[in-house]
């Protein structure tokens, strides 16, 4: 019975460097000479340059961020409405309930993909034109909380 062993050319010898002239790799032991790099524990930061004042601190800064300003809204397509029975009252507190949405303070859109197969009033801070025809189309109501 032949013992296991890895395929040729799977395993290589690790490159020992500094281990003097014979091995190839002694003397500067693979650093080129002297310089910040060739120091032992020469870890240079990402962008540093040397003291000189670096790309990203010479660049302007541009733009406008505004998003901690931003209102979080959560978008609810039309088909998920279909879990409720026909003819109930659709309110934030339902979707809820139901995990549709998990935040109080966000506020809360609805899209028109897919289709609604049921008659509910549907109570949302915010309304697609084509979703308000879809749930009228059903039979049901929009209504825009403030």
């Amino acid at each position: 019975m032949e013992a296991l062993k890895p395929s040729k050319g799977a395993v290589k010898k690790t490159k020992r460097i500094g281990r003097g002239p014979g091995s190839g790799m002694g003397g500067t032991s693979t650093k080129g000479h002297k310089g910040q790099k060739a120091r032992k524990g020469a870890k240079i930061r990402l962008g540093f340059e040397g003291g000189q004042t670096p790309l990203i601190r010479r660049l302007p800064k541009r733009g406008f961020n505004n998003k901690k300003f931003q209102d979080e809204i959560i978008e609810i397509n039309v088909f998920m409405l279909n879990k409720y029975e026909d003819g109930s009252i659709v309110a934030i507190e339902e979707l809820k309930k139901m995990g549709l949405i998990d935040s109080n303070k966000a506020l809360v859109k609805i899209l028109s993909n897919g289709e609604l197969e049921k008659k509910l009033e549907i109570h949302a801070h915010k309304f697609s034109k084509a979703a308000i025809e879809k749930i009228e189309k059903s039979g049901g109501k929009a209504v825009i909380i403030k």
